[in-house]
Parts: C-alpha cells; sequence; structure tokens
C-alpha cells in the first residue's frame, strides 16, 4: 500500500541565525559532543581520527534514543500509527539527504549500509546491465578499497579492462595522463572527490567533463568530499555519488547512493527481497521503482532517522562555515608539523582538506600512533585502505591526523607536542 508521506517537523539544528555573521564559536559545538570531554590515559581526548569516523552530536544521540523510544516499527508496510510515524521519519531523512546534496529527485537517493555498499551496487547491478566484455573503467591510484575491489571483482567476472589513472607527487590526478587513457571503449569513470588518505580534492567537475567528451559515465566516491566540501550533484553532473553516515556526524551502518533517475531507472536490482517489488508469483517477479527497487529488506530505520538529525546539524551550522573553519585548524596543524625536524608530510596539493598525513624518521608509524594515544591524541596509522597509494608514495603506511567542525587549533599544538615526545622515545 502507498501513502503519501509529509517531511517530518522534526529537526534537532543549531540554527544558523543564532551565530554572528562571522563567528564561529567551536567550545559550544564542542559541547555537543558528549565524548568530547573525555579523559584517556589521564589527558583531554584529542580526537584527530575524524577520516574514519566522526563523532556524535547530542541532536544525533536524542533522536536516535527517541526513535527506539517513541517511534519505532518497520517502514512502509503497516497501516498502524507506529509504522506511519517512522515512515515519516525515515523518508524525511531521504529528503534532507537530497536536499544536502541537491538531487532533484527524493526517488535519486538509495539508502544502503554505507558507501562501500553503494559502490558495489553500481558494480553489481550498473555494471553487469550497460558494460560489456572488453569496455573499460578508469579508476586511479589514490582509491579507497572501496572503488577498486568491486571493479576488480566485475572485471574478474564479467571482462571489464581496469586503467590507473597516476597521480603527481603531491596527490593530484596527473590529468594529462587521465586523459590518455580514455579511448572508445572507455563506458565509466569512478574516483574519489576527495582522498581519505592525504585530503586532496580531485577536480571533480573537469573529471566529468573530459569523461563526458568520451561519452562516459561518472561515479564519485563522496565519503571524505561529502562532509568537508559543499556538493552540489547537478551542478557536477555526475551519474552516481556515494557517501556514508557515519562520516558526516551520524550513525554507522546507513550510507547513500545518489544516482541520476534515468539510470537508476534503467538499473536491475542489486538484491532480491521484501520491498523491492510490485508482483512476485512463482513464475515471475516485477521490480519497484527506484529507490525501493534497491532497498530490500527491513532498511536501517533507526540509522536514517539519525542520519537525517546529523543533516540538520550540519546543514543549520553551515558548510562554509565549518569549512572555513577546518581549514584554518588544518593549515595551522601543517605549518606546526612541518616545523618539527624529521617529519616528512604527505599529499601536498594546494587544493586539500581536513587531513594531515605524514610519518617520522624515528618511529614507525603504528610505534607513533601509540605513544601520541598515550598523550591522548587518537590519530589513524596504517595504509589507510589505500595499499596502492602507499606503493605509489614509497611507504608501507602513514601516521593520518583529521579534522571535524570541533577541531581546535589547541589540538594542533597537542598533537604536535606529544610528536615532542616520540622524539624523545625514539630518537
Amino acid at each position: 500500500m502507498e501513502r503519501d508521506v509529509n517531511e517530518s517537523s522534526r529537526t534537532f539544528p543549531i540554527r544558523e541565525a543564532e551565530f554572528a555573521a562571522d563567528a564561529y564559536d567551536v567550545e559550544r559545538i564542542r559541547a555537543d559532543f558528549p565524548i568530547l570531554s573525555s579523559q584517556v590515559h589521564g589527558h583531554p581526548l584529542c580526537y584527530l581520527d575524524n577520516a574514519a569516523s566522526a563523532q556524535k552530536p547530542r541532536a544525533v544521540l536524542d533522536a536516535v534514543r527517541d526513535a527506539y523510544e517513541t517511534t519505532y516499527a518497520n517502514v512502509h508496510r503497516g497501516v498502524h500509527y507506529l509504522s506511519e510515524r517512522a515512515t515519516t521519519e525515515y523518508e524525511a531523512a531521504r529528503t534532507k539527504t537530497r536536499r544536502f546534496i541537491n538531487a532533484r529527485h527524493d526517488s535519486e537517493i538509495v539508502f544502503t549500509r554505507g558507501a562501500t555498499e553503494s559502490i558495489n551496487l553500481v558494480a553489481a547491478s550498473f555494471g553487469r546491465a550497460f558494460l560489456a566484455p572488453g569496455d573499460e573503467i578508469i579508476i586511479s591510484e589514490v582509491e579507497h578499497h572501496s572503488n577498486i575491489i568491486p571493479w576488480q571483482l566485475l572485471r574478474d567476472s564479467h571482462g571489464v579492462v581496469l586503467k590507473v589513472a597516476p597521480i603527481s607527487d603531491d596527490g593530484e590526478i596527473d590529468f594529462e595522463c587521465f586523459e590518455k587513457l580514455f579511448t572508445q571503449r572507455t563506458k565509466l569513470v569512478a574516483v574519489s572527490h576527495m582522498s581519505n588518505a592525504l585530503g586532496t580534492i580531485q577536480p571533480a567537475r573537469r573529471i566529468v567533463d573530459a569523461a563526458r567528451a568520451h561519452g562516459a559515465w561518472v561515479l564519485f566516491d563522496g565519503c571524505q568530499a561529502a562532509i568537508h566540501l559543499p556538493v552540489d550533484v547537478q551542478e557536477l553532473d555526475c551519474d552516481f555519488y556515494a557517501f556514508s553516515s557515519h562520516k558526516i556526524y551520524g550513525p554507522s551502518g546507513i550510507g547513500v547512493l545518489y544516482g541520476k533517475a534515468e539510470i537508476l531507472d534503467a538499473m536491475p536490482p542489486y538484491q532480491g527481497g521484501g520491498e523491492m517489488i510490485k508482483t512476485v508469483t512463482f513464475e515471475e517477479t516485477t521490480w519497484a521503482d527506484p529507490p525501493a527497487r534497491f532497498e530490500a529488506g527491513t532498511p536501517s530505520i533507526v540509522q536514517a532517522i539519525g542520519f537525517g538529525a546529523a543533516l540538520d546539524y550540519v546543514t543549520g551550522i553551515g558548510k562554509e562555515r565549518i569549512q572555513r573553519h577546518e581549514s584554518d585548524v588544518l593549515g595551522y596543524a601543517t605549518q606546526r608539523l612541518a616545523a618539527i625536524d624529521g617529519v616528512r608530510l604527505f599529499g601536498t596539493a594546494p587544493a586539500k582538506a581536513s587531513v594531515l598525513s605524514f610519518n617520522m624518521d624515528c618511529a614507525h608509524p603504528h610505534d607513533v600512533a601509540t605513544v601520541l594515544d598515550r598523550s591522548g591524541v587518537a590519530v589513524r596509522a596504517g595504509h589507510h585502505c589505500a595499499q596502492p597509494l602507499m606503493k605509489r608514495l614509497g611507504v608501507t603506511a602513514t601516521v593520518r591526523a583529521s579534522f571535524a567542525m570541533y577541531s581546535t587549533r589547541a589540538e594542533a599544538d597537542a598533537l604536535a607536542g606529544a610528536l615532542q615526545s616520540v622524539k624523545e622515545i625514539f630518537a
């Protein structure tokens, strides 16, 4: 039974009007994140692992708890009050997501378990329906494994050809080499909008224009860009855009695949089950229209509601205001670390955001991260699910500090101070 669902009136933002035109009250924002008041090994928590997963504001925690306490029921299928209310909240999150990236229609927003599933969905459904053996897909050296392996699986099962665009020493796609990879068989370009390991922002619109000149479709892995950059999928004119809730201060276990309506309409199902059908007999099944066609089974109902609250929170503060603040902290942290002898920075392109990757001459990245943790500084050390990129950089791992709306210059100072402790221990 289909029904009209109005957007929920429940929102959890900080109202942008409450901020002065030029003000950014980071301490007020930090107060909204309970975990940031924690102590770690006797030190205030300095959380710099936001590229892996961001912390959650009270607005999201309250929305999740409230949904379980007052709203929870399965969506779309029930005629009772709780199901109607849960459906309203769930579909409101879809509308908020559509507005967040400026898609044309709610039906272009498919909820998945995360960006990884979003990319796998495209590879499994679009790839098998639209690509033929011998057709070519272009990716780049900077990609996360989630934007490499699905295409390798498609290559191995379907016979497509995978081409890899090289990057420059500072982490940007080498555009001259990129354009030379195109042939008449190039059908898809699948690249990250912003690198999770380096923070490099790739020239998304230029990539789309190059692909269009050769009749190719475009998918962006937008996991990092969706939170740190303004994203307008209509302006980009990309065909697919994948990102995750948990990096945008929302719950884990839910992600987004944006796809142009006409392409989603032509794609076959990714999984079979409840909700994704129109009719079922033992002889034949017909499919529901998107997005339901790609959301088989009971979805992540409460996670979607929490995600909607996270989008309210971010848009309430203002993405441009957040971006300016993060850029200031990143620039300051970069200066602090560049001044430390024995620190090597990676990803030095002018266009970058939020991520500061580095190594120290005196210690392995895992040892560096361990010492930093004892000082309360949480960073990530390893290959960051980007082993081909590490090979290109000539290292096995890096230390990655990544910043968010609640990061501060004081935390950059704490990071730099803790690195001095590393030198004292290992030098």
